[in-house]
């Protein structure tokens, strides 16, 4: 089962999100692509979002594919 949260523009960004709940600041993007967003943006959230979490992928050292730690 997928893990869901909600978010705000409190939450800041992607970036934020991604670090507090995958150790990544730099998965933001797998977030994003989970979600169908172009924009790690929230501050345009007026009301709660529900995400949908990707699992933490720890063959992935930076969150970037390709790219190591």
């Amino acid at each position: 089962m997928a893990r869901t949260i909600k978010v705000t523009a409190a939450d800041g960004t992607l970036y934020h999100v991604a670090a507090r709940q995958l150790n990544d600041a730099t998965a933001w993007w797998r977030i994003a692509q989970l979600n169908g967003m172009t924009d790690p943006d929230l501050s345009t959230f007026t009301t709660p979002v529900t995400l949908v979490l990707p699992a933490i992928d720890t063959a992935l050292d930076s969150g970037v594919p390709g790219v190591s730690a």
